[in-house]
């Protein structure tokens, strides 16, 4: 009778360890991309269609981080890389064999309502609307932000009070929207540098800019009652709302699906999602997805992903992707650190 209920015990152990469904957070930016591929392999494979929760890219990582057992997620997507200080959470908690997947490109977007008149403003521009400090008009100082209407920044602008939707501290877009609209620039000018502020990145809190949550279709809705106002998303949801939404210009390059590809839209970035290797032998159905997911047929240039806003990768890279994930190529800090993503 002891025999029988240790090896029952081991059996009930064994499947609260093993199960079938994948369990995959992070980027709203993502969610569309990874839905769609969790709908396909739910409906093609033997296993359940894997749970795909919107969290943000950044309460993705503190919930992939936050330990390596069986009730952790096993994939977490990122519409930015994981940050260096992420990436040592991880391994304080035990999550120190993961893969980094790059699978395509996307562009952040400003976008409007389709009845308002088409807008084209600069890089510096969305800078100085949405930064928290800029400089003065003299350019010899840094001051709290004053501006409230576009034609305070520059005249030849419309007299629209700036307004603008967008995601919250959590979300990876708004990370890269810092990193690339403001850090960039910030780090350029002598009067930030002057001041002890190179690679200046603060967004205002003033009620100008609103985060608006990780549902970016909640941004969409708001800019057709909002006609003031402007949002900011990834490109995905621009192409699946061009009915009622559409993307205004930075320094006169329209946020197209080329156009991110080539990087001439300033506003571009990598997509990642982020594998626990020591969880694939316990739920199998883990390599089966991400095969899924890297399949040509669906990221590449005419891969079904595309049709929903996708920017696909070349097929090299596709394939470099692949073979890190066969190999369970783990990521290193010295890789992180360097920037280096292949």
């Amino acid at each position: 009778m002891k025999k029988i209920i240790i090896l029952m015990l081991s059996v009930l152990s064994l499947s609260v360890e093993a199960r079938d469904q994948i369990k995959i957070v992070g980027s709203s930016t993502v969610y569309p991309f990874a839905s769609f591929v969790a709908e396909e392999f739910g409906s093609v494979s033997r296993y359940p269609t894997p749970v795909v929760e919107a969290t943000g890219t950044g309460g993705g990582m503190k919930l992939f981080c936050a330990g390596n057992d069986m009730s952790s997620p096993d994939i977490t997507n990122a519409s930015r890389r994981i940050k260096i200080k992420e990436f040592h959470q991880c391994e304080r908690n035990g999550v120190s064999n993961i893969t980094e997947v790059m699978f395509g490109y996307d562009g952040i977007v400003v976008a409007q309502a389709n009845d308002n008149k088409p807008l084209n403003i600069t890089m510096s521009e969305l800078l100085l609307a949405l930064v928290k400090k800029v400089p003065n008009k003299e350019g010899t100082a840094i001051i709290d932000n004053p501006y409230t209407h576009w034609d305070q920044i520059n005249p030849k602008l419309p007299k629209r009070k700036i307004s603008v939707y967008g995601p919250p501290i959590s979300s990876g877009t708004r990370d890269a929207f810092e990193g690339i609209v403001f850090k960039y620039q910030t780090e350029q000018m002598k009067v930030y540098r002057d001041a002890g502020l190179k690679g200046y990145r603060i967004i205002r809190s003033d009620g100008v800019y609103i985060p608006s949550g990780e549902n970016d279709n909640l941004i969409v809705k708001k800019l057709t009652k909002d006609k003031d106002a402007l949002g900011i998303f990834g490109y995905s949801f621009l192409s699946e709302n061009s009915d009622m939404i559409k993307g205004i210009d930075i320094d006169n390059i329209s946020p197209s699906s080329n156009n991110i590809a080539s990087k001439a839209y300033p506003i571009s970035r990598s997509l990642f999602f982020y594998i626990k290797n020591d969880h694939i032998e316990k739920v199998p159905a883990i390599k089966e997805y991400v095969e899924m997911f890297l399949n040509a047929e669906i990221i590449g240039e005419e891969g079904l992903l595309t049709e929903i806003g996708l920017i696909p990768m070349n097929e090299e890279m596709i394939m470099s992707n692949l073979e890190k994930v066969s190999s369970k190529n783990k990521l290193a800090l010295e890789r992180l650190e360097k920037g280096k993503v292949h």
